[in-house]
């Protein structure tokens, strides 16, 4: 798609690869590029598997783009909850192959996804906005509510508690770990059993059942930025 997100199509899936520095972080040229994958993927009908690199999956959003304004950040931040909403409602299932970390932005992915496939480790998932001084945007609140287990909601956003692989699926960032060397095999036969779904009858049921969240988030995104989003604090 461009120098950041690698498109590589297969018979049944498309294998979508974030490729950008240490950090793996989310920036407008990621996001363009992911936009871009899931457009080829929806025109070609493919189950999609999204996944980063080696020891991470995304550490957020691109801190120079972040820090530049208040005005910067905001656009950004607009651009991914829009990624988000656009995931949520994909008309084909939407796997993520979590390779390590996934932090902020890289954690609100995983919400967004079908089915989330983590690497047994070492490795931190979780929402860390108010770790660092950021209040939570409205559209992160929501994307949050409606994926987490409640009883790790407010501990995730308000207290930015971090988790473990293993805790992250109680947590209802990840559905399953497996060995790094069992990440991509077995996201591919995921790939394989969601390619005989009725992808008619999968989009319209999944928009069914996330009709009420996904209102919620178009609303919080409209709510964010009119009020902008507050800049972190000590």
């Amino acid at each position: 798609m461009n120098e950041f997100v690698v498109y590589k199509e297969e018979e049944i899936y498309a294998l979508v690869t974030i490729k950008n520095g240490k950090a793996n972080a989310i920036s407008h040229e990621v996001a363009d590029g992911l936009n871009q994958a899931l457009d080829k993927a929806e025109e070609n009908q493919k189950v999609v598997i999204l996944t980063g690199q080696d020891g991470i999956f995304s550490g957020g959003y691109d801190l120079k783009t972040m820090t530049s304004s208040p005005e910067s950040a905001l656009e950004l931040v607009t651009k991914g909850s829009k990624l988000s909403h656009r995931m949520l409602s994909f008309p084909y299932p939407i796997i993520i192959a979590c390779n390590g970390h996934a932090i902020a932005k890289g954690a609100f992915l995983l919400l967004s996804a079908d089915y989330r496939l983590g690497t047994e480790g070492n490795f931190k998932i979780g929402l860390n906005e108010v770790m660092i001084g950021m209040t939570m945007h409205n559209a992160g609140i929501e994307i949050a509510k409606a994926r987490l287990a409640p009883v790790y909601f407010e501990r995730s956003v308000s207290n930015s508690e971090i988790y473990t692989p293993k805790d992250a699926v109680n947590a209802g960032f990840l559905d399953k770990t497996v060995p790094q060397d069992h990440l991509l095999p077995t996201a591919i036969k995921i790939a394989e059993m969601f390619a005989k779904l009725n992808f008619r009858a999968h989009k319209e049921t999944k928009l069914k059942l996330r009709k009420h969240y996904l209102e919620s988030i178009y609303n919080a995104i409209e709510q964010d930025t009119k009020e902008g989003l507050k800049p972190p604090t000590k």
